[in-house]
């Protein structure tokens, strides 16, 4: 069956090399299983037959028997012609059946008089129940209890044009099925299908396409969904396994002088009841003797940077040295002044390695580095070069993931003798559902409340007739001290326009505001020119910074008390949030203003709705997974999602990745080199996926 299931779909009956093409260009379907994993989009009842007295305007698709009385033609322009069949189920009765295009074939191949079922949706038109391009069996020849639920396919356009449509595609998956006469090889062994009451593999994939009532597609729909997320679990639980028996982890049993002196001392403030949680998770990784890799999750101004800083000092009572990495220059430069101010009194040598730093102090911090004297390290990508090596690394923590991956982590790990513990730090937040499947080899640690004294900020939606009113309280703001961002859409797409809506933005704001002094800031200017712009902004120099989402990721100025993000419905959810992140910093009241034109899209709407509802990074973001899917979550680099999944749904199938995960937990504990005969079907699964379909590698 395995060899049928690899079987060019040039040779099913109804295929051939044109239509093999077009379903390989298409869709992707190369073979029988490509076609079998080729799944409907939704199911219509066919199993009952409707009156036409039942019949109203607002029903989905239904079936009628009955037979056509009359053929009536329409002229609709000199080529074009409507042809209505006046149809009718011998209850006095009449309906009409229209055709717009392929009146002609209908009027030649239907017959009055001849008993047909007709199929479509029904809606009225001129007082009377109409079907427009009805599906026409002949009574005789369609089964109506063999009939069940009619799949439906998503075809594309040129797949329609080339007559090849979701009727065409059900059709040739019949023939298929009816090819597939041995069962087809399961999957999964008995005591999981057993214990979780799940169908056989290869009823659920007959089922899926062709089930008898709602109950059954639904058992297949679990099924198949439960398989695709537990193999994916099962691969990225395979590999953290492998990592933690392939590494040690050096042994931080000692909290010491740095440490104490800072926490009992150094504190500007008491940590918040989280911070305290996740440095406790953190404490027992390091302590454990396995190498720890940790998602750090916390909203912007969360205090991560000073949970970062109190691991990184448990490093130094135990010996070694630390290093935290950031995306950008500017970041960088933010961390150091960050970390400087906190240890202020303290006697820890804290170095900045950036591309900038050249000649002889860039020398001074090598050396550093190999003798050990420089403690803590604050770089970007820089740290990795191969000239940068340590004496003792033991800490690295890596700030904003998706901007570092996995290929320059391994990098940073042969810079020591066993790999350093690793924290990454997310400002992002990211779903559980998602956090597991996307950062699975990773384990989570969430800070979920705000420190102290931080209020949240107020965010308004206004449209842009109310401008004026909007640079008056601007003003206001600025007259009381406070700083603003403006914010421009960038979409890659529409670059050019973009770039002069904000150069034409920015030239407005100087004629709205010509008693205030300004910043202008965009990804396409060179890196210096951007730093400079922005250290204006944060020194106070400038009030307002007109901008792109380049500020999205980092710039920490506590006196920026109001962003305003204009043509907010360009924006996904979790960009408008790390945007809105960069103000709230000082202990000011501050205010978010989004603003659109009058016409929303519905979906639009409902993310402005929720960005004026809640501050909840991870509300919104379980919101944005829902309204977008994963495959285009922005901030977590999911665009390239390294398996395709074909009928689970992270968003919405929450609960089932939580259990596909805890069943390939307790088979990775029982089993961690992965050779166990008693999960042989799994392995040798995994294995298959592995070389066929997908790239697992870019997954963790």
């Amino acid at each position: 069956m395995t060899d049928l299931l690899q079987q060019d779909i040039q040779y099913l009956p109804g295929v051939g090399p044109s239509r093999k093409t077009m379903l390989g260009e298409e869709l992707g379907v190369k073979t029988y299983g490509d076609l079998l994993q080729y799944f409907p989009y939704k199911h219509v009842d066919r199993s009952r037959l409707y009156s036409i007295g039942e019949l109203t305007g607002d029903m989905p698709f239904v079936q009628v028997k009955g037979h056509i009385l009359s053929f009536e033609t329409f002229k609709m322009s000199a080529r074009k012609e409507r042809v209505v069949a006046h149809f009718t189920d011998g209850s006095g009765r009449v309906m009409d059946l229209t055709w717009f295009n392929g009146g002609k074939y209908a009027k030649q191949n239907y017959k009055t008089g001849t008993e047909y079922i007709i199929f479509g949706r029904p809606n009225v038109f001129n007082g009377r129940i109409n079907v427009t391009h009805p599906d026409i069996d002949a009574a005789d020849k369609l089964e109506l209890s063999a009939m069940g639920m009619q799949p439906y396919y998503n075809t594309t356009e040129k797949m329609k044009k080339a007559g090849l449509n979701s009727r065409s595609l059900e059709r040739i998956t019949k023939t298929l099925l009816s090819v597939l006469k041995e069962p087809i090889a399961e999957t999964l062994p008995g005591f999981i299908t057993q214990k979780l009451h799940l169908m056989s593999r290869d009823d659920a994939l007959r089922k899926i396409h062709y089930p008898q009532n709602a109950k059954e597609l639904e058992q297949a729909r679990m099924r198949l969904k439960f398989e695709e997320l537990f193999f994916v679990q099962l691969n990225i639980l395979r590999y953290a396994s492998d990592q933690r028996h392939k590494y040690r982890g050096y042994v931080f049993d000692k909290v010491g002088q740095n440490f104490n002196d800072f926490y009992f001392h150094h504190l500007p403030f008491q940590l918040t009841e989280a911070q305290k949680r996740v440095i406790r998770e953190i404490r027992k990784d390091m302590g454990s003797g396995r190498q720890m890799n940790r998602l750090l999750q916390g909203d912007v101004g969360s205090g991560k940077t000073l949970v970062a800083l109190m691991t990184m000092l448990i490093a130094l009572d135990n010996g070694y040295q630390a290093c935290i990495m950031a995306p950008t220059e500017i970041l960088a430069e933010q961390h150091l002044a960050t970390i400087m101010d906190f240890l202020r009194g303290m006697d820890i040598r804290v170095a900045l390695l950036t591309g900038i730093v050249k000649g002889r102090h860039r020398q001074e911090i090598l050396d550093g580095l190999l003798d050990g004297s420089v403690q803590i390290l604050v770089g970007t990508h820089a740290v990795i070069e191969d000239t940068v090596q340590f004496a003792r690394l033991g800490m690295v923590v890596i700030d904003e993931q998706h901007r570092f991956g996995v290929a320059q982590r391994a990098k940073l790990w042969s810079k020591s003798a066993n790999p350093p513990h690793v924290l990454v730090m997310t400002a992002t937040p990211i779903p559980r559902t998602l956090a597991m499947t996307l950062y699975g080899d990773l384990d989570v640690s969430v800070i979920d409340e705000l420190p102290p004294g931080r209020k949240p900020v107020q965010t308004q939606h206004v449209f842009d007739r109310s401008l004026p009113q909007l640079y008056d309280s601007i003003r206001r703001q600025i007259h009381q001290g406070r700083q603003v961002y403006i914010v421009f859409p960038l979409i890659e797409e529409s670059e050019k326009i973009d770039l002069k809506n904000l150069e034409d933005g920015y030239d407005v704001m100087r004629q709205v505001f010509p008693e205030f002094r300004l910043s202008k800031v965009h990804g396409k200017m060179k890196p210096a020119d951007k730093d400079a712009e922005m250290q204006k902004f944060v020194s106070g120099e400038t009030q307002i910074l007109v901008a792109t989402t380049v500020i999205e990721v980092g710039v920490n100025v506590p006196n920026a008390s109001v962003m305003i993000i204009m043509d907010a419905q360009r924006f996904g959810l979790s960009q408008l949030h790390q945007l809105r992140g960069r103000v709230g910093r000082g202990a000011d009241q501050s205010y978010c203003i989004l603003v659109t034109g009058y016409k929303l899209a519905d979906d639009t709407r409902k993310r402005i709705d929720i960005m004026c509802e809640t501050n909840d990074g991870f509300q919104i973001a379980e919101a944005d997974l829902k309204l977008r899917g994963p495959g285009d979550l922005e901030g977590t680099h999911q665009s390239g999602m390294a398996f395709d999944l074909k009928i689970a749904d992270i968003a919405r199938d929450g609960q089932l990745v939580q259990l596909a995960r805890d069943e390939a937990a307790l088979i990775i504990a029982d089993d961690p080199q992965c050779q166990s005969p008693r999960y042989g079907i799994l392995w040798a699964r995994l294995k298959e996926l592995r070389k066929d379909t997908i790239n697992w590698g870019a997954i963790s």
